[in-house]
C-alpha cells in the first residue's frame, strides 16, 4: 500500500507538505508541431508533425506570442526549401515562399526573402545535415546555421506569424521546436501556447 501510495504522489504532484496538487507538474505545455490541416496540397507532413517532404509548404500549429521564441529545422535531404515565418493568409501551395508581403523566409541558397526581395545574400551555402536556427522578439527575426547567426535583422514584421516551412525538388526538412542541438540566444526559448486557466 506504500508503494503505491508513493507513486500516486509522484504520478499526480502531489506534495504532503502542502496538501495540494502541484499544477506545473500536472498540466503539460502543448506540443509544438507542423500542422497537418494547414499545408499546401502536395506537402507531406510525418514524424508527428517534425517532417515535412513532398511540394509545399506546413505552418507549424501555433503563433508565435512570446516576447523571444527560437525554434530550429534539420536540412535531411537538399532541393529547394525555405524556412522562417509566414502569416496564415500565406498560399501554402506556392513554392518558394517569399514571393508576396506574408513570408519571410531563408531559402536554400541561404538568401533571405520577403515580398519577392531579396533581404540578405548568403555568403555561405547550406548544405544537408545543417540546422538553421530561427528566432523572433516581434521586433526582429534572425537567422542561425550550425548555432552561427548569419547577422541578417529583419525587422519590419507586423501581425501573428507562425514558423514556415516549404519543399521541393526532394528536399527533406526536420522541424525541432524543443530539445534543440543549438543553444537559443540568450533570453530566447522554445515556441509556448498561451493556455487558458479556468
Amino acid at each position: 500500500m506504500a508503494l503505491y501510495w508513493q507513486w500516486f504522489k509522484q504520478c499526480f504532484g502531489w506534495s504532503g507538505a502542502s496538501g495540494a496538487l502541484d499544477p506545473a507538474t500536472v498540466i503539460e505545455q502543448p506540443r509544438i508541431a507542423l500542422d497537418t490541416s494547414r499545408m499546401g496540397t502536395d506537402a507531406v507532413i510525418v514524424k508527428s508533425g517534425r517532417r515535412i517532404c513532398g511540394t509545399g509548404a506546413g505552418l507549424a500549429n501555433a503563433s508565435i506570442l512570446q516576447d523571444k521564441a527560437y525554434f530550429e529545422v534539420k536540412i535531411q535531404s537538399s532541393g529547394i526549401w525555405g524556412i522562417g515565418l509566414a502569416l496564415e493568409q500565406t498560399e501554402l501551395d506556392r513554392v518558394p515562399l517569399g514571393e508576396d508581403a506574408n513570408s519571410w523566409v531563408m531559402r536554400h541558397n541561404g538568401n533571405v526573402v520577403n515580398n519577392k526581395k531579396v533581404l540578405h545574400v548568403s555568403k555561405s551555402k547550406v548544405e544537408e545535415g545543417d540546422i538553421v536556427g530561427v528566432s523572433y522578439d516581434h521586433v526582429e527575426l534572425n537567422f542561425y546555421i550550425n548555432g552561427k547567426s548569419i547577422n541578417c535583422p529583419v525587422s519590419g514584421i507586423r501581425g501573428s506569424v507562425f514558423p514556415v516551412l516549404y519543399v521541393d525538388e526532394s528536399a527533406i526538412l526536420d522541424a525541432q521546436f524543443s530539445d534543440f542541438t543549438y543553444s537559443p540566444p540568450s533570453g530566447y526559448s522554445q515556441i509556448m501556447v498561451e493556455q487558458q486557466i479556468f
